[in-house]
């Protein structure tokens, strides 16, 4: 069964459930994949629906942030609701020795030696991360094993 087809078969178990939140963020998630697939002409496959699901979370983490520091804390945690929704269809996560492991790894192949390399890393631990952990806390510790 295919993310897609997964999505799909939960958006109707969650409308025999009547459960409202829950079939509205899936609804938004099947509106964001249709939307590009229109837009690009192309049937996503999992990698890029997972690419869809990536962006979304993102977006959903900037607002806490904005909805935090204008004291809107129900529609925070609205957004946090989403989130961990969002998070059931993407990948498990890398722990952070996991992580670790990865920047090491890349940084020996590419033969990194110091921040002007940090593109190279990036693109080699992205490859291998993608979905599976969050590529800004990513980018921040690959800077630091460069620098230090």
């Amino acid at each position: 069964m295919t993310l897609k087809e997964r999505i799909t078969e939960d958006m109707k178990a969650a409308m025999r459930a009547s459960e409202k939140e829950r079939l509205s963020t899936i609804r938004m998630v099947q509106a964001a994949i249709q939307q590009r697939e229109v837009d690009e002409r192309i049937k996503l496959d999992d990698a890029q629906v997972i690419a869809v699901l990536e962006k979304m979370v993102k977006q959903r983490r900037e607002s806490i942030v904005a909805f935090e520091q204008g004291g809107r804390a129900d529609l925070a945690d609205k957004e946090k609701t989403e989130i961990a929704l969002l998070q059931s269809y993407l990948p498990a996560q890398l722990s952070e020795a996991e992580v670790d492991a990865l920047i090491n790894e890349a940084i020996a192949s590419t033969g990194a030696a110091s921040m002007k390399d940090m593109g190279k890393v990036m693109g080699v631990v992205k490859a291998k991360a993608a979905g599976r952990a969050d590529m800004g806390a990513v980018s921040a510790r690959i800077k630091a094993a460069l620098s230090g």
